[in-house]
């Protein structure tokens, strides 16, 4: 199931939940205030690419083995 986050108008409050697919848009109840006024924050995916100080070392390890499991 994937992370979500959600901000709480109530209480100024933003809190992570994991929750599945067919219940992403339910407002979830806040664990600080206890408010279901509720809303889905966009967020951006973590990912490794340029500008990412570790890539490159994470790449070259992971490359041995030709990219096949036997």
């Amino acid at each position: 199931m994937p992370i979500y986050v959600y901000h709480c108008p109530q209480c100024e409050e933003d809190f992570e939940r994991m929750v599945r697919f067919s219940d992403m848009e339910k407002p979830q109840e806040c664990p600080t205030c206890g408010s279901a006024d509720t809303q889905k924050r966009v967020t951006r995916f973590a990912s490794y690419g340029a500008g990412t100080t570790g890539a490159s070392s994470n790449a070259s390890s992971c490359s041995g083995g030709g990219g096949r499991f036997t």
